[in-house]
């Protein structure tokens, strides 16, 4: 195995040990074993190197997906997966083969790989891929979405997120026999007691999908009855968002949105949760905060919202930041800027029963609208307007403290 400018790799390692044998004065049984292991190392470290050198030809990534039947949801979405290049990467070198702890194949990963191989072909003969495979690998896995009716885009989202996790955790399944019991943080600071709640989550989930979208939230109450408080902490995958009501011609910002996610909700006794000092259920106030802040944040705008009789859409425009949106004032109170950038968008036309879903991403050259199979440029300034329904963004460079 030659290595740069024709030297001899396993001649310069053995040459390496020997020289550490002598220095280190070991004698010639330690030396032996010191050479296998340094070798061994090295010879790692080496291969991890031409690994990481390996380079990833890729086409320009315009590629159209064909509407296999009302499967414009399905299109979107995986466009938008499609330009996160932490997933993408992944999925074109197949490392979840060497990655995942389970034996079996994994079916829907490698559905979902082999569109994107397609997306990003160097040779773009063809200007659309069919996802009909995946599709059907998808549904073999979450039967409710059989049948060729609308379905929603971020529940799609959630669903396959979910699923490609399942196959690719480096973690073995673990069968939970019903709700596990609670464990008691009573003597930990609110980061030590996150941070334990974060390790234990890890020791069943780990996965390139936890790597890029998992979060962690924080839930505060506060019993208004004998003033306790309690801490809760969830993972999440997107933040859903809530839209502050307004006619359709006036418009919304997307901080406004967050304010309203995270401002103190008051509880009354039926939907407030058990106090852990009273024993009962009690008037208390909720807070929502983020605890962790993943790779990439997914943030839903719940347009949709579901009455008695019937649901509804909001059409109300909600402005977002291209660059630098800063949920620092969302998360914990030392973290300081934690900075996001947006690389795509899953965008809803039309009303509940009659809706279209598309996309525009972030290319080298600009953005795109992904229209099923039609790609066509887009600028900027259209990017904004009440269609916006599921955001992508991906964090950027923060100057504050930042909760990894």
């Amino acid at each position: 195995m030659p290595g740069a400018g024709g030297v001899n790799v396993e001649d310069s390692c053995q040459a390496l040990c020997r020289t550490l044998v002598s220095q280190n004065g070991l004698n010639r049984e330690t030396s032996e074993i010191s050479q296998s292991v340094l070798y061994t190392s090295l010879m790692g470290l080496l291969l991890v190197a031409d690994k990481e050198k390996e380079q990833l030809n890729f086409g320009s990534g315009r590629v159209g997906l064909r509407n296999v039947g009302n499967t414009c949801f399905l299109n979107a979405v995986v466009q938008c997966l499609s330009h996160t290049r932490g997933l993408r990467d992944y999925c074109l070198l197949r490392s979840y083969r060497q990655e995942k702890y389970a034996s079996d194949e994994a079916k829907l990963m490698e559905a979902f790989s082999q569109v994107l191989s397609g997306l990003w072909r160097v040779d773009e003969g063809e200007d659309v891929v069919n996802p009909q495979h995946f599709y059907s690998v998808f549904k073999e896995t979450v039967p409710c979405f059989s049948g060729y009716s609308q379905q929603d885009a971020q529940e799609f989202l959630r669903f396959l997120l979910d699923r490609l996790h399942t196959e690719i955790n480096r973690r073995p399944t673990v069968r939970r026999m019903g709700r596990e019991p609670e464990q008691k943080y009573v003597n930990f600071r609110i980061s030590e007691e996150a941070a334990a709640m974060w390790k234990r989550h890890l020791e069943r989930d780990d996965s390139k999908i936890v790597d890029l979208f998992s979060g962690q939230l924080r839930s505060s109450l506060h019993c208004s009855v004998c003033s306790h408080y309690s801490t809760t902490f969830d993972v999440f995958c997107d933040l859903s968002l809530p839209i502050p009501k307004r006619s359709s011609a006036g418009g919304v910002t997307l901080r406004e949105c967050l304010e309203l996610f995270s401002q103190e909700e008051n509880l009354d006794r039926e939907n407030a949760p058990m106090c852990e000092r009273c024993g009962k259920r009690t008037q208390s106030t909720k807070r929502l905060s983020i605890q962790r802040f993943p790779q990439v944040i997914v943030i839903h705008l719940k347009r949709f919202t579901m009455s008695r009789w019937s649901i509804s859409k909001s059409t109300v425009c909600v402005s977002f930041p291209l660059t630098n949106l800063d949920l620092g004032p969302y998360g914990p109170a030392d973290c300081g800027p934690v900075l996001y950038n947006l690389y795509a968008i899953c965008n809803h036309s039309g009303t509940v029963n009659m809706g279209h879903y598309t996309a525009c991403c972030s290319e080298e050259n600009g953005w795109c609208f992904y229209n099923d199979s039609s790609v066509t440029p887009v600028s900027e300034n259209q990017l904004q307007s009440n269609q916006a329904y599921v955001l992508f963004y991906q964090r950027g460079h923060s100057t504050g403290t930042l909760r990894k």
